[in-house]
C-alpha cells in the first residue's frame, strides 16, 4: 500500500446520543488498529450544529458515515460495530 494515501472519512452524528459516541469510538479504533501510522483524517459533523452542510451533503440518518478517500466514494449508516463488515466496505488495506 502506499505509504503517502490517507484515507479521508466524514462522520456525521446527532448529537450527543448513544449512537453517535459509538460510531465515533468505533471508527476511531477501526482506524488506529488498521491504519498505522495515523495515515487518516476524520472529521465529525454533528447535524444539529450544522444542519444546511448535513442537507447539502444528503445525510437524512446518523450516524452516517461517509469515506471521501481514496474512491470509491462509500455511505455507511450505524453505529460502525461489525469490524469485519466495515473493513470490507471501506477497502482497508490487509494486514499481514
Amino acid at each position: 500500500m502506499n505509504k503517502h494515501l490517507v484515507f479521508k472519512f466524514l462522520l456525521y452524528v446527532a448529537g450527543g446520543t448513544q449512537n453517535s459516541a459509538s460510531a465515533v469510538a468505533n471508527l476511531t479504533t477501526l482506524c488506529h488498529t488498521h491504519l498505522s501510522e495515523r495515515r487518516y483524517d476524520i472529521e465529525v459533523i454533528d447535524v444539529f450544529r450544522e444542519p444546511k452542510r448535513a442537507l447539502a451533503d444528503g445525510i437524512l440518518m446518523t450516524p452516517m458515515l461517509i469515506k471521501l478517500s481514496p474512491s470509491p466514494i462509500r455511505r455507511i449508516i450505524g453505529t460502525l460495530s461489525d469490524t469485519q463488515s466495515l473493513l470490507t466496505a471501506l477497502e482497508f488495506p490487509i494486514v499481514k
